[in-house]
């Protein structure tokens, strides 16, 4: 990808997250990532092409994280898929809350291929919750209901947290983590090697320092 190019999607990413896929103009893209509306074309294809590439790329990051924790015990296991989905969303906020809203605006041939990620993603987490249950380890009569609200627990950060604040990314990772284990009837168990590792794989992943 040129620099052109990651300049393009960068100025996407921010501007589809504050004003939306719809609410986000060509000549605004173009102005935001400094280049002339005639040839952004050039650089982007459609600006469907480019939102699906946005999360396309978001979700692929994800589970090549995902598939890296450990598949131990299933509340290690549980815990890292949470501690990595929290740090994602906490150091990328912008393109998270694209990926996790913005999904609905596709065409349905577009749509197919992020939900097909996401699904894959989901997965990894259900496989997980199911595995615990069978050992005894998870007490959860409603899983996929428990699965889901956890999700949706995890994604919220990418609206409300800020690094400036009181916890660290480690404070808050394990806090999750633990809530997590809490919400599928679990005993908790010292993350914190979990929680160390999955912030060392996000930060391969995404090729950030944390």
């Amino acid at each position: 990808m040129t620099l052109t190019e990651q300049r393009v999607r960068a100025a996407a990413v921010k501007l589809f997250a504050d004003k939306g896929f719809h609410g986000t103009g060509i000549r605004e893209l173009a102005q935001a990532a400094k280049i002339s509306s005639a040839s952004l074309y050039h650089y982007m294809g459609t600006k469907e092409e480019l939102l699906e590439g946005i999360m396309c790329e978001c979700l692929d990051r994800l589970l090549a994280a995902a598939r890296q924790v450990p598949a131990s015990d299933p509340r290690d296991r549980l815990a890292g898929l949470v501690a990595l989905h929290v740090l994602t969303h906490a150091i990328e906020p912008a393109q998270t809350r694209v990926v996790d809203h913005e999904v609905h605006v596709l065409s349905p041939e577009a749509r197919s291929e992020v939900v097909r990620r996401r699904d894959e993603y989901e997965r990894l987490w259900a496989e997980t919750i199911e595995e615990g249950i069978a050992a005894g380890v998870f007490h959860d009569t409603r899983p996929t209901l428990t699965r889901l609200a956890l999700l949706e627990m995890c994604n919220g950060v990418s609206r409300w947290y800020s690094p400036h604040g009181p916890l660290s990314l480690e404070e808050l990772a394990t806090h999750f983590a633990r809530l997590a284990i809490r919400m599928l009837g679990g005993e908790e168990n010292d993350f914190s090697a979990t929680v160390g590792h999955a912030r060392s794989v996000v930060s391969t992943v995404w090729k950030r320092t944390l």
